[in-house]
């Protein structure tokens, strides 16, 4: 079958689509046939061997934990799907190898979803670790309608769901994004706000009274402003800088796979309650481009490959 694969750590010149033996299928396991994969930051981070210690990596490896698409084969043990159904995962494996910019991906049956009527393969793919990384930091920041809620890269792929994800919970949103994605961080229901040296002065004309809930996903120096800024009993959640724990008391998190979780997403993207923006769609043939335009840091959304 046709992959992306690498087979060291290194920069995107490391890619390269390749004829790769077709997945084992174990007990616990769905072999899906790839209609479009996801692409995320850890993906690249992975290959240039920054989670080396975290994650065990067997080469050659295919990136892409996002997949949606047709069930090909299941495995023994796999009740909850058949042959033929549509489905969506975040099926990150114990060991990266097999991943979903390939024909056919190996699927752990406990990450996978139903994909609803209504929600496109495209934006399906689009959704899983994205969307769970909002859920899962927006539910463990325990926040409550009428908070004020700070979310920094609030036009990114994880911090749009999450912005929406606190607008349903009845929060006021407050996100960071450079000054040409002001529009579209309105459109999804928050008060945009510039980063860097303005940011403190324009949160605190916002909200007077403080700031209820910080939501991280962009890390760096995106959380120096959070002491100037939280209000006394406020809590931070973070899936880029663990100064969320050490310093401020909060949350360090890291998403996990969850098909509950996930099928719940789903049902929203496909009744429209939940916006996937997708900023590029690309071919499989042109998967390195498309990590090359992620790599660059200026996303509004996400990244999808169509296999």
């Amino acid at each position: 079958m046709k992959a992306l694969v690498y087979k060291e750590f290194g920069g995107a010149d490391r890619f390269e689509l390749a004829e790769v033996a077709e997945p084992h299928i174990g007990p616990d396991t769905l072999v899906v046939r790839v209609v479009a994969a996801g692409l995320n930051p850890v993906d690249y981070k992975v290959r240039e061997g920054y989670l080396r210690g975290l994650i065990d990596t067997q080469f050659p490896v295919v990136p892409g934990w996002d997949v949606a698409g047709v069930v090909e084969k299941v495995g023994l043990d796999t009740p909850e799907f058949a042959v033929g159904d549509r489905i969506l995962a975040y099926a990150r494996a114990d060991v990266v190898q097999h991943g979903s910019l390939a024909e056919l991906m190996p699927v752990p049956v406990r990450t996978a979803a139903p994909l609803p009527e209504g929600l496109s393969f495209e934006d399906a793919a689009a959704l899983p670790l994205a969307g769970l990384s909002a859920l899962q930091s927006v539910e463990r920041s325990g926040l409550t309608e009428g908070d004020t809620v700070l979310v920094h890269n609030a036009a990114g792929g994880v911090g749009s769901f999450a912005v929406q994800l606190a607008r349903h919970r009845g929060a006021r949103v407050i996100g960071t994004a450079s000054a040409g994605k002001h529009d579209f961080v309105r459109s999804l229901g928050a008060e945009p706000v510039e980063y860097g040296a303005p940011l403190v002065d324009q949160v605190r004309a916002l909200a007077p009274d403080g700031i209820d809930v910080v939501l991280d996903y962009a890390g760096g120096d995106a959380l120096d402003s959070t002491s100037q800024l939280l209000r006394d009993g406020g809590f931070v959640v973070s899936i880029a800088d663990p100064r969320a724990r050490d310093e401020f008391g909060g949350v360090y998190a890291w998403v996990r796979p969850d098909a509950a979780q996930l099928a719940a997403l789903a049902q929203l993207a496909a009744d429209g309650s939940l916006r996937v923006e997708r900023a590029a769609t690309y071919p499989l043939a042109d998967a390195v481009e498309a990590y090359r335009e992620l790599e660059t840091g200026h996303v509004r959304g996400k990244i999808v490959v169509t296999v």
